[in-house]
C-alpha cells in the first residue's frame, strides 16, 4: 500500500469509530475513538493468539505512518494553534504566575520526581535501566498534553479561573517539556557534557526562541489580514502561518510548539479583535474547529492503534501499572507546591490542587516522545511505560474528570 492508501484506509477507519462511539457507546468523541481502536487493537492480537495472524501486516500498515513523526511534525504545529486560538489573552494574563510556575517550576520537579521514583521502583522490580533513562522518562511523561486537556475543557464546565490555568498550563508546558526531554537527550545517547549555563543557553534559545518565531510571524500575519477583507484569503493566511511558521521554528532550533502557542493567542485574541470582520471571525474559528475535531479523531485512534507496535511485556505492563500512582503523585506534589505559595497573594478555586492533579492527562506527546528514542532495551521498557500511563490517563482520569470536578 501506498502513502495516499494507507492514509485514506486510517481516515475511514476513525471515521468508523467515531460513528460506533457516537451511536453505542456514547463516550466523549475523543474518548470514545481512543478505546474503540484500543479494543481494535486487542482483537487483532487475541486472533493472532488463535493462528489468525493480522499483526505483522497491521504493523506494516501504521509504521508507512510513524506516529512520532506525523504527531511532532505535522499534527501539533494545527492543534497548539487550534487549541490556543480560543483561549482568552486577558484571562491567561489574570492567572499568568499559577501558569509560568506549573509550566517550568512544576514540570522540572516533577522530572526528577518521577524519575527518581521509577528508577527505585525498577531496581525493585530487577528490570535494568540507568538513572539518566529514568529521568529521561520523567521528562516526557511530566507535559500534561494540551491536546487532551483541551478536549475535556470543551465538554466539561469548570470554573473560569480554573479552566484557564489548566488550558494554560498544557499549551505552555508541551513546548517546555519538549526542551527539557531534549537536553536529556543530548545527555544520555549524545554524550553531551552541558554545564549549567550550556543548559540555561539551550533552553532560553529554544523556549524564547520559539516565542519569538511566533510572535514575529504571527505580528507579519496580523497585518496581512487588517489589510484585506476576504475569509477565504485570510483563512489561508492562518494556514501558511501554521505549516510555515512551525517549518521555520524547527528550523532555526527553537521550539515549533511554542512558537504556535504564541501565534494562535495572537491570531484569537488581537488577530480576531482588530484584524478581521465579524464574517470572518466566525468562519475562522468554523473553519479550525473542523480541523480540530479531525486532527483530534486521527490522533486518539492512533494512540490506540500503537498498542500494535509497542506490545509491552507482561513485567513492563506490572510497572507501568506501579508507576501510575508516582506520575499521579508527582503531580499532586508539583501542582501542590506552586498552589500554596501563590496562595499569599491571590484566591484560587475550591479543590483546584485536586482538580489540577486529576485533570493533568497524558496523552499523544509523551507516546511520541517515547517513540523517538533509539533502539535499545531501555526503549522498551520506556515505551511501555508511557503507553501504561497514557491509557490509564486517558481513559480513567478522562472520564472520571466530571465526577472529580462536581466533588471538588
Amino acid at each position: 500500500m501506498n502513502l495516499f492508501e494507507v492514509t485514506s484506509l486510517l481516515i475511514c477507519m476513525a471515521a468508523l469509530f467515531s460513528y460506533l462511539n457516537y451511536r453505542y457507546i456514547k463516550l466523549p468523541t475523543t474518548i470514545g475513538i481512543m478505546l474503540t481502536s484500543l479494543l481494535f487493537s486487542f482483537a487483532i492480537l487475541l486472533i493472532g493468539k488463535a493462528g489468525i495472524h493480522y499483526e505483522a501486516q497491521a504493523r506494516e500498515i501504521l509504521n508507512q505512518v510513524p506516529f512520532q513523526v506525523t504527531l511532532m511534525q505535522i499534527l501539533l504545529s494545527f492543534l497548539l494553534f487550534a487549541g490556543a486560538l480560543h483561549v482568552n489573552l486577558d484571562d491567561l494574563k489574570q492567572q499568568r504566575g499559577a501558569i509560568f510556575s506549573l509550566a517550568t517550576f512544576g514540570l522540572i520537579f516533577s522530572t526528577f520526581f518521577v524519575g527518581t521514583g521509577t528508577y527505585l521502583l525498577l531496581q525493585a522490580l530487577h528490570i535494568e535501566m540507568s538513572f539518566l533513562h529514568c529521568l529521561l522518562f520523567g521528562s516526557l511523561i511530566s507535559p500534561t498534553d494540551p491536546i487532551a486537556v483541551l478536549s475535556l475543557m470543551k465538554k466539561n464546565k469548570a470554573p473560569k479561573a480554573l479552566e484557564t490555568k489548566i488550558a494554560g498550563e498544557s499549551l505552555f508546558n508541551d513546548g517546555v517539556g519538549v526542551v527539557v526531554f531534549l537536553i536529556l537527550y543530548k545527555i544520555v545517547y549524545e554524550g553531551a557534557h552541558l554545564s549549567a549555563s550550556d543548559v540555561v543557553v539551550l533552553f532560553l534559545k529554544e523556549a524564547l526562541g520559539g516565542a519569538l518565531v511566533g510572535l514575529v510571524l504571527g505580528y507579519f500575519a496580523f497585518r496581512l489580514l487588517r489589510s484585506i477583507d476576504e475569509y477565504k484569503v485570510e483563512i489561508l493566511i492562518t494556514l501558511a502561518l501554521v505549516m510555515g511558521g512551525y517549518t521555520l521554528a524547527m528550523a532555526l532550533h527553537s521550539s515549533g510548539p511554542i512558537a504556535m502557542v504564541v501565534a494562535g493567542l495572537l491570531m484569537g485574541n488581537q488577530g480576531k479583535s482588530f484584524a478581521m470582520s465579524d464574517q470572518t471571525a466566525e468562519r475562522l474559528d468554523m473553519f479550525w474547529e473542523l480541523i480540530d475535531e479531525i486532527l483530534n479523531a486521527f490522533l486518539f485512534m492512533f494512540i490506540g492503534l500503537e498498542l500494535l507496535v509497542i506490545f509491552p511485556y507482561l513485567s513492563y505492563i506490572l510497572a507501568g501499572v506501579i508507576v501510575i500512582p508516582i506520575t499521579l503523585l508527582s503531580r499532586y506534589v508539583s501542582v501542590a507546591l506552586p498552589i500554596l505559595f501563590l496562595k499569599k497573594w491571590r484566591s484560587f478555586s475550591p479543590g483546584a490542587i485536586k482538580i489540577l492533579t486529576w485533570g493533568g492527562l497524558r496523552g499523544g506527546i509523551s507516546i511520541a516522545l517515547a517513540l523517538s528514542l533509539p533502539a535499545s532495551p531501555e526503549r522498551s521498557v520506556v515505551l511501555s511505560l508511557t503507553y501504561v500511563v497514557v491509557v490509564f490517563s486517558i481513559l480513567v482520569q478522562g472520564l472520571s474528570f466530571p465526577m472529580a470536578l462536581r466533588k471538588s
